[in-house]
């Protein structure tokens, strides 16, 4: 189940306030196959997070599907998800899982129970753990969480429907979203090589409906170990063809973003495979990203399902 974005937050006392995780949306699943840990496109994140497997694994239910948010925390709390890229290898970061639904539990259906009644059950099956948490409610008003929220410096809330049953697959409008910090994913289409192991900028885009558009050149964001890594995954896509329907552009454009006739002769082109997380400051009215800044590569979501979010 998805959160619609909304520009305010809805108020009242149907709803409850949870902070937006900047990480990597899970299903923690135990059975009698053991622990799985599944993206939101079903990709196995067993391996990549194991103290999150270790750590459903102690909880004492058998059977249990959790729904939560795999997250690097720094010293002071807040969740980094350029932190997250080094799977728990960065000493000043902790990989923990919060958890805010569950699904079934010992062999039973929940997904049709209130949202109040399903997160009711979290206490007894968190009872305690440095990795595995409880994603709490956020008291107050909607004005007040905004407002403590972004003062936390953290990404956005998420508000549901205390009433409202579990949709699995649906973007619904009992779970809605607001993001104080403009980010979200895009598809890499290409690249800019600076030499033959390192590049100037990766090209992103997102989809409309079957047509890959172009949206922007990234380039800031990047160290010397990202982008070796960047380029790694990016060497096994490259392709002759230009995976953009929308380009080439007939200028550079006010904010330097346009790919000319002749700059796409120094592009190396990728299939369009590899998503990265993109902070920006605006769309401008040419539909091209702003002050651009790469925060990671995604794992957890089809490239297909990438679309600009409105």
């Amino acid at each position: 189940m998805a959160a619609r974005l909304v520009e305010n937050l809805p108020e009242g006392a149907d709803w409850l306030y949870e902070v937006k995780w900047d990480g990597y949306r899970a299903l923690l699943i135990k059975d009698h196959a053991g622990v799985r840990i599944r993206s939101r496109n079903d990709k196995d994140l067993t391996t990549r997070y194991p103290r999150v497997a270790a750590a459903v694994a102690r909880i004492e239910p058998k059977q249990v599907t959790l729904d939560g948010e795999i997250v690097a925390l720094a010293a002071d709390g807040r969740p980094s998800f350029q932190a997250l890229q080094h799977r728990g290898t960065r000493a000043d970061h902790q990989i923990v899982c919060y958890a805010f639904d569950v699904l079934h539990l010992d062999g039973r259906d929940l997904t049709h129970e209130p949202l109040m009644d399903r997160r009711a059950r979290l206490p007894a099956i968190i009872r305690s753990g440095n990795v595995l948490r409880i994603s709490h409610d956020l008291p107050g008003h909607a004005a007040d969480v905004v407002q403590a929220v972004r003062s936390s410096g953290i990404e956005g809330v998420i508000a549901k429907r205390r009433d409202s049953t579990y949709q699995a697959g649906e973007r619904s409008s009992d779970w809605v979203k607001l993001k104080l910090d403009r980010q979200q994913e895009f598809v890499i289409g290409g690249y800019r090589p600076d030499g033959e192991t390192n590049f100037d900028a990766l090209l992103v885009g997102v989809y409309e409906g079957r047509n890959l558009v172009f949206a922007g050149k990234v380039r800031s964001g990047f160290t010397p170990h990202i982008r070796r890594e960047v380029l790694t995954k990016l060497k096994p896509l490259r392709t002759t063809a230009c995976p953009f329907v929308n380009l080439p552009d007939e200028k550079h454009g006010r904010w330097g973003s346009g790919v000319t006739a002749e700059d796409m002769a120094e592009i190396q082109w990728c299939k369009a495979e590899l998503l990265a997380q993109i902070r920006f400051v605006e769309w401008t009215a040419e539909g091209r990203l702003r002050h651009a800044v790469f925060l990671g590569l995604r794992f957890d979501k089809a490239a297909r399902n990438v679309h600009r979010e409105a």
